[in-house]
């Protein structure tokens, strides 16, 4: 009861006491009577007063058909004849529980996700489908585990916002008969064995380390090209070893614990070579 029909029930209960108690003291059974009657009559009009709030629909039922939808707002109904029920039309959040999947490389795994809806026909939602929010959780849950099968564990966990669509499609398609509109399904928790978490840790350790082994390897392979391009640059410029040569010492620096052993020149000993080497 609302507070509108409450009211009316005490506004029609009271007129009436007061014409009872009037009766009453002329012909007492006529008054109580009268007083039982203004009480029936005074629940009768409380129940025909209901009032929709702005987010709902109501579905009247008159003797078992369907004659209408009310609301939002004021109206009356016919109290014994009509039975009314009330849809929440606002975005309904519905919980998908958790569940063993068994993925297409057979691995299996426990998701669980959320369903987020709303009601467009609530005439529909209650005439075509015995309970629309247990439907809508079974069903998604159902199209979940589909879906989710015919992906491998790779696929599941780097694709969860296109199998989420799919999972949706799936949904609305057979929702929008029941006068549903899906907002969005999203996939949350996805757990695995611990054994499998321990492989995928190693397996991820592991392609860590061969991107480090990659990324060493062509950083010596770049070293030794330019050290053999400086090698090639030296051997075309004979100066250029000496000017290497001074580079380095002076890079030594001053200091006493320094010792340096200085060879001949390059020059001096290429002549020395050719002036030695056996005439042929």
């Amino acid at each position: 009861m609302n507070s509108l029909s409450g009211l009316a029930f005490f506004i029609v209960w009271g007129v009436g006491l007061f014409v009872s108690a009037g009766i009453y003291s002329a012909n007492q059974g006529l008054g109580a009577l009268m007083g039982i009657g203004s009480l029936v009559f005074a629940s009768i009009i409380a129940s025909a007063i209901k009032v929709a709030r702005q987010w709902e629909k109501v579905v009247v039922l008159r003797l078992g058909k369907y004659v209408g939808l009310k609301g939002p707002g004021l109206f009356f109904i016919i109290p014994i004849f009509d039975k009314v029920t009330f849809v929440d039309t606002r975005t309904l959040t519905l919980d998908i529980p958790k569940q063993q999947v068994i993925t297409k490389d057979n691995v299996p795994v426990s998701i669980n996700g959320v369903v987020y809806f709303k009601v467009l026909r609530a005439d529909d939602a209650i005439l075509k489908v015995q309970n629309y929010a247990f439907a809508m959780s079974q069903y998604a849950l159902a199209s979940l585990r589909d879906v989710v099968g015919g992906m491998t564990l790779d696929q599941l966990l780097s694709e969860r916002e296109e199998i989420s669509r799919q999972i949706e499609a799936i949904v609305e398609k057979e929702s929008a008969n029941w006068g549903l509109d899906v907002s969005a399904i999203k996939m949350q928790d996805i757990d695995m064995p611990e054994d499998l978490k321990r492989m995928m840790s190693r397996q991820a350790s592991a392609e860590r380390e061969k991107r480090a082994t990659i990324t060493k390897a062509e950083g010596d392979k770049l070293a030794a090209v330019n050290l053999a391009a400086a090698a090639e640059t030296m051997l075309k410029s004979p100066g250029a070893m000496q000017l290497r040569t001074l580079q380095t010492l002076d890079g030594l620096g001053p200091t006493a614990s320094n010792t340096v052993v200085l060879a001949l020149p390059v020059e001096i000993m290429n002549a020395y070579v050719k002036k030695n080497a056996p005439a042929t």
